[in-house]
């Protein structure tokens, strides 16, 4: 009998909800201080997720979200070029 794959979860850090790992966009941000998207889900460094949804892109931005999930101060671009890679990729 073969034994069941178990399918990552994820917390969404803007809705707060578990979804599989696969459709979720992950922030990283590396040792250097750096952060960007990685759509892989391999690059190394503290990952968050968002939910693959324009509502909780926006939300990120307006309420400062990856500020709380990486305990450090965000600069507003990465803020934006997050919403600009995620809007334009759609």
């Amino acid at each position: 009998m073969p034994k069941e794959k178990k399918i990552p979860l994820r917390t969404c850090i803007a809705c707060r909800e578990e979804k599989p790992k696969k459709e979720m966009l992950r922030v990283v941000k590396n040792a250097a201080g750096e952060m960007n998207l990685d759509f892989s889900g391999k690059l190394p460094g503290r990952g968050a997720y968002i939910c693959n949804s324009e509502a909780c892109v926006k939300k990120l931005g307006k309420y400062k979200l990856l500020n709380k999930a990486f305990s450090a101060d965000v600069p507003a671009e990465i803020y934006a070029r997050i919403e600009e890679e995620f809007l334009g990729s759609k």
